[in-house]
Formats: structure tokens, C-alpha cells, sequence
């Protein structure tokens, strides 16, 4: 199942004014017209839509009129949306939480990660 949005035209008046206004990650496909799977959107919401503001932020879209800017904001959309259709959440490591946490990566010195098997294993034995 997908949300089709891609075919209809969108408001563009103002539109960085009410994209702020938005919370839902639907609200933004919707005004942005673009499409997208909820089974997607469900695991990696907050992932695409901080992907989208990471996006925005390289883009200079001071005294550019509303439609180059919605043309761009629906575009950093879809690559963001894009970027977590194809990969997990885990590939891209958006989140500082996520990047400090790689498991590929050594540990900081003196903060080391200790599993949680490994403390439980503990209380169990005695």
C-alpha cells in the first residue's frame, strides 16, 4: 500500500511558513504531494524527517519565491524518504545515538559498552 500524493499540484504560498507549522510526517507528505509507503514511514519517521532538515540546511533558499522553494523542500523530502526505503535506519545512523553506538566503531576509552546479557548473567547465577 502506498499514500499517492505525486500526481496533484501543491500550495505553494508560504510555504516554509506552514511547513513549520507541521508535526506529523504525513502532514508534510501531504502538503508536499509526495507519495509514500506507511510500512516505511511507520519504522523510519523521525529518521526521514530529520534526514529532510539535514537536507534543507545545505540549501539557500533566502529571497527564492515560494514554488523554487516548494520544488526543493518536496525534493529533499523524497531524497530523505529514499535514503530509508531502500536501507534501515541503522545504515544511515542519523541520530547521535545511533553514530555513537556503531558497533563498527572502537569504543571510547572509558565507556566501554557492557551488554545487558552479560549484567542479568550476574544476578542470575547466585
Amino acid at each position: 500500500m502506498t499514500c499517492s500524493a505525486d500526481s496533484r499540484s501543491i500550495d505553494v504560498i508560504e510555504i516554509l511558513a506552514r511547513l513549520r507549522r507541521l508535526s506529523a510526517a504525513e502532514e508534510f507528505f501531504a502538503v508536499l504531494g509526495v507519495s509514500y509507503d506507511p510500512k516505511v514511514l511507520n519504522v523510519s519517521r523521525l529518521h526521514v524527517m530529520k534526514r529532510m532538515g539535514q537536507y534543507l540546511a545545505n540549501e539557500d533558499l533566502s529571497g527564492l519565491p515560494d514554488r523554487v522553494i516548494a520544488a526543493r523542500a518536496k525534493a529533499t523530502l523524497k531524497r530523505a524518504y529514499e535514503d530509508f526505503a531502500i536501507a534501515s535506519p541503522l545504515t544511515h545512523r542519523v541520530f547521535k545515538v545511533l553514530k555513537d553506538h556503531d558497533p563498527a566503531k572502537a569504543s571510547t576509552p572509558g565507556r566501554a559498552f557492557v551488554a545487558f546479557d552479560s549484567v542479568m548473567n550476574r544476578f542470575e547465577r547466585k
